[in-house]
């Protein structure tokens, strides 16, 4: 399994490889991962590396045994925010609705932060160790969401039928979706990102106007009319 790396240390600076004047170990990566995401990590060679860095390929080993240790050092950036991200939470001496939206909201910034590398991360699918062993961890960060969300259940801050793990799925699957269409560059200055998620997370979209426990009328069936 991989070790992430310190929180706040760059994997990319440690340890030190001599590479060719004008590409450091940081700059191969950052290209690398572009690479990774536009073509899908297997469909991408050594070869198609080098071309986009307009070096040779064994410029490349310079910084890096091969592909592989690429994806290695990607993933350990951006599952180094995200761990860091849950030991604060999991320190935080705070109700478990608080440790979580504290959780969702240092997520929403590290994905903002690394979103590159982020996005690489999310779409790994176990075809290598490098990959099973990136995955192992998410599994683990969807456990402590687990487990936050079934404490604050536990305490009454969460609806008491709501499952824990269907629950942080979901959570994680709004914030993960953020790489799919997240431009910050094209986004208009509002309320940061991580308040407008939580809001919609923690106090929903529906206003309050019937009578409290009132429930909604539910829509009729598929291509019943509510009149029929």
């Amino acid at each position: 399994m991989i070790s992430p790396p310190v929180p706040g240390q760059d994997p990319t600076t440690s340890p030190p490889r001599r590479g060719r004047p004008g590409y450091d170990l940081a700059s191969v990566l950052t290209v690398a991962v572009e690479v990774f995401n536009e073509r899908g990590y297997d469909r991408t060679s050594m070869r198609d590396l080098a071309d986009r860095l307009g070096i040779a390929k064994s410029a490349i080993y310079h910084h890096v045994a091969g592909k592989e240790e690429l994806l290695r050092l990607a993933l350990d950036r951006a599952l180094a925010g995200l761990s860091a991200a849950a030991d604060r939470a999991r320190a935080l001496p705070a109700p478990a609705i608080d440790r979580l939206e504290y959780l969702i909201r240092s997520s929403v910034d590290v994905l903002e932060a690394e979103l590159p590398y982020v996005t690489l991360l999310l779409r790994v699918r176990g075809n290598t160790e490098v990959e099973r062993a990136a995955l192992d961890q998410r599994r683990a960060f969807d456990r402590f969401v687990a487990e936050l969300v079934a404490q604050a259940v536990r305490d009454g801050d969460i609806r008491p039928d709501a499952d824990a793990m269907i629950t942080a799925r979901l959570l994680f699957g709004l914030v993960n979706s953020l790489v799919e269409w997240d431009r910050p560059a094209r986004r208009a200055a509002t309320e940061p990102l991580a308040d407008a998620l939580c809001a919609m997370v923690f106090d929903g979209l529906r206003a309050r106007r019937g009578p409290p426990g009132h429930p909604p009328p539910r829509p009729a069936g598929p291509g019943i009319s509510s009149g029929s």
